[in-house]
């Protein structure tokens, strides 16, 4: 199970609820993508939820 870099969000469980109201567990994977980022003047691949891809909180290496 993979982490963001950034913010450390991760996967979340719960319950999957049926009409008939019969819980089974699931889960809500992050949008996580392994990109290059700059870490301490050096590009490094990590992976990055895309909120923080698009807020701008990490630099991309290209």
């Amino acid at each position: 199970m993979a982490t963001c870099t950034i913010c450390g969000k991760k996967a979340s469980t719960g319950n999957q609820v049926s009409h008939s109201n019969i819980k089974t567990k699931r889960t809500w994977q992050p949008n996580l993508q392994r990109v290059r980022i700059i870490v301490n003047g050096s590009p490094k691949k990590a992976y990055v939820c895309t909120r923080c891809l698009r807020s701008g909180k990490v630099q991309r290496a290209i």
